[in-house]
């Protein structure tokens, strides 16, 4: 919706972020959620403990934010993209 002196900010805001490219290929985004859920289930069995687990399961839902999305922000740093392969 535009207002009298633009559009407003949240336009903006998501004008900027769908405009990101996808930069993760379909075998990319079905690695990554079974790593994610194998990572939830070992925790959840007491097979990984302590601050490895932590680490782990922050890892895991980082893997789950960037497989539904399909945008990887370290793959655009490094400059990968799994997509055109496909």
């Amino acid at each position: 919706m535009s207002h009298r002196y633009g559009p407003s900010f949240a336009m903006v805001i998501a004008k900027k972020y769908m405009s990101i490219k996808r930069n993760m290929g379909t075998l990319d985004r079905i690695i990554r959620p079974t790593l994610a859920v194998a990572i939830i289930a070992a925790y959840a069995l007491g097979k990984i403990k302590g601050n490895a687990a932590k680490g782990l399961l922050v890892l895991s839902g980082i893997f789950l934010a960037t497989s539904t999305v399909g945008y990887c922000p370290a793959y655009a740093v490094v400059g990968i993209d799994t997509i055109e392969g496909e």
